[in-house]
């Protein structure tokens, strides 16, 4: 089952460990997807705070 993750200075913490980082571009929010070993993590934001965020992960970013 994924999680769903609220803060996103946490989910920049979870990057470390995560393969890579799915970004599904929807209308109006931004979802972001976390793959590590055991978990997929996810993370709904806005278009304007994604940018942002994905200066920061520590993985592979992957563009849906």
């Amino acid at each position: 089952m994924p999680t769903e993750i609220k803060d996103p200075e946490e989910f920049v913490k979870i990057s470390e460990r995560a393969k890579y980082c799915i970004v599904k571009r929807l209308k109006g929010v931004v979802k972001l997807k976390l793959r590590t070993p055991r978990i997929l993590y996810t993370l709904k934001v806005n278009p304007s705070q994604t940018e942002e965020i994905l200066k920061k992960l520590r993985c592979e970013i992957r563009e849906i």
